[in-house]
């Protein structure tokens, strides 16, 4: 099941009765007012550990839920421990556009051990308290407003924040950290969003570009952007066939996902300038046939937001993709260049197994130029229904070709080459997850060529000139009882300008289990992570 919890604009509990409610797998909870002071909820919206056992209580698998568009004025009476606003999650659980009045915490505390592995926060504010990162062992903050953060553990990135912590990496006593701090976003578009006008109709608010922007864009205001009426979208049910929903997009309309699993025997096809593609409840699309679950031409301006894109049972060349331009490399002929008016991704989350059994080669591919990706989790799943290294097969995760290519919060896991190719001349990271693929059965079966031991996680190709990277990590946890190397996570031009990557880290996760590791941070610069310094960041603070 998928939920999608809305609140009318208003108040709802009270000191004396306030309304605390918990938030489970597939459930979005938004407010539905056009700014977030106009649904204001007093109590809390936590999500806490999942215990497994004694002394087994953790966050890692608290994914696919979020929360968006309002105000808490945490009130939490009798709580105890779970006094404040918890939102102890990992990956693919945003939030947005959220105003807290008093304590936050991310991680949960109360049981242990409290590992959890986020996370994305964007457009929101913080008063009244030190948000608490505890545990979390990397998260991205984005274009907000703290009064105070509490820690860092392995990467924690803060882009267009006020009040962020001072840049401090690797860890150290005189300033804490690690923390890698840019002080505004190069280029980002906010989530669209469903709200009530003043006349009890309901619009899509869609927010503008902001260049080299912090902070929140509520902060003086209304939020920067257009309302676009409920009449001009077609609101689909996965009753409907992929047929009708292709219909409406071609007459123009807009679309709206409504909660639950789409079986598409073909893809969702986007055409037109301007189109939105809102998802609610976390809808799931699934290709039946092999094919895409969605394309996107060279079409500028469009918003993708708010969705799983899960394989299907027959192998999918790519799950999503953007742009029609060639497959490999930049198309040069700047036919699907506007950077005046960028498409964007927010809160796109992929899956390879785990939910479904399901194959694919690549999940996410941009061709077009200027794409704002924000928020994606693109994960092969190491654990859950099909899953094994013949099982779930994909290649990679995120294959970016287009130039000038701006991510925040990407989240890449465990395919079975490289994780993220970049092709792309003018790219920009902020912000990169991984974890390289568990379940390698021998190091024959993992090289990236004669000589090379595996795959690098992020893969910047050698004809790029330009890209920059800040707080970039990658870990090994390779299970299968035997050695396993990636000789680096990091594969770039040596020739890129001086400093153009910055913050990197690589990990060994878990000595009892793990074995090999990886052996270079980028290129052949920076030491080896293996059980020798396990759970411990090995850096490399600017590259080349």
């Amino acid at each position: 099941q998928r939920y999608a919890l809305l609140f009318m604009p208003g108040s709802y509990g009270s000191k004396t009765h306030p309304l605390n409610f918990k938030v489970g797998y597939y459930t979005s909870v938004a407010g539905l007012g056009l700014s977030p002071g106009d649904v204001v909820i007093n109590g809390s919206v936590y999500v806490r550990n999942q215990c497994f056992g004694p002394g087994n209580c953790v966050a890692l698998d608290n994914f696919w839920r979020s929360l968006s568009n309002l105000t808490i004025n945490v009130t939490t009476p009798g709580f105890g421990c779970y006094s404040g606003e918890f939102w102890a999650v990992s990956q693919a659980a945003p939030m947005r556009r959220v105003h807290v009045n008093g304590f936050a915490t991310l991680m949960d505390y109360c049981t242990g051990p409290s590992f959890a592995s986020g996370g994305f926060i964007a457009d929101s504010a913080f008063d009244g308290s030190t948000v608490v990162n505890g545990s979390q062992q990397q998260w991205l903050v984005r274009n907000s407003r703290l009064d105070g953060w509490t820690n860092g553990v392995w990467n924690q990135v803060f882009s267009g924040v006020v009040g962020a912590p001072a840049q401090c990496f690797p860890s150290q006593k005189s300033c804490g950290g690690p923390y890698t701090t840019v002080a505004t976003s190069p280029v980002t578009r906010e989530a669209p969003y469903l709200y009530l006008d003043a006349a009890g109709n309901y619009q899509v608010f869609v927010p503008a570009v902001q260049r080299n922007a912090s902070g929140t864009t509520w902060a003086a205001g209304r939020t920067p952007g257009a309302s676009i009426p409920i009449s001009r979208f077609f609101i689909a049910r996965p009753s409907d066939s992929v047929q009708t929903i292709n219909n409406q997009l071609s007459r123009g309309k807009n679309l709206i996902l409504s909660p639950g699993i789409y079986r598409l025997e073909a893809p969702i096809r986007v055409k037109h300038d301007d189109t939105v593609v809102l998802g609610l409840g976390f809808p799931t699309l699934v290709p039946q046939d092999g094919n895409a679950a969605l394309r996107v031409s060279n079409a500028n301006g469009v918003d993708l937001s708010g969705m799983i894109v899960d394989a299907g049972p027959e192998r999918s060349p790519v799950l999503l993709q953007v742009g029609s331009g060639r497959s490999e490399g930049d198309d040069g002929d700047g036919n699907d260049h506007n950077a005046s008016n960028p498409s964007a991704l927010q809160d796109v989350f992929f899956r390879i197994g785990g939910a479904t059994p399901g194959r694919a080669t690549t999940a996410l591919v941009i061709n077009s130029d200027d794409v704002i990706l924000d928020d994606i989790w693109s994960w092969r799943a190491d654990h859950g229904n099909g899953v094994g290294w013949t099982a779930n097969t994909a290649d990679t995760g995120v294959v970016v070709n287009g130039d000038s290519v701006t991510a925040y919060g990407l989240f890449v896991e465990h395919y079975q080459k490289y994780n993220v190719i970049w092709n792309g001349n003018r790219g920009t990271d902020i912000f990169f997850q991984n974890e390289l693929p568990y379940d390698v059965p021998n190091q024959a079966a993992w090289m990236e060529a004669p000589g090379v031991d595996g795959f690098a996680a992020f893969k910047v190709a050698p004809g790029v000139t330009s890209f920059r990277g800040y707080g970039m990590g990658s870990y090994s946890f390779f299970n299968q009882g035997v050695d396993i190397f990636a000789d680096h996570a990091f594969e770039v031009p040596t020739t890129l300008p001086l400093a153009s990557l910055n913050d990197l880290l690589t990990i060994f996760l878990d000595p009892s289990h793990g074995s090999g590791g990886i052996r270079h941070v980028v290129n052949d610069v920076g030491g080896s992570s293996t059980k020798a310094n396990p759970d411990t960041p090995v850096t490399v603070v600017s590259y080349p």
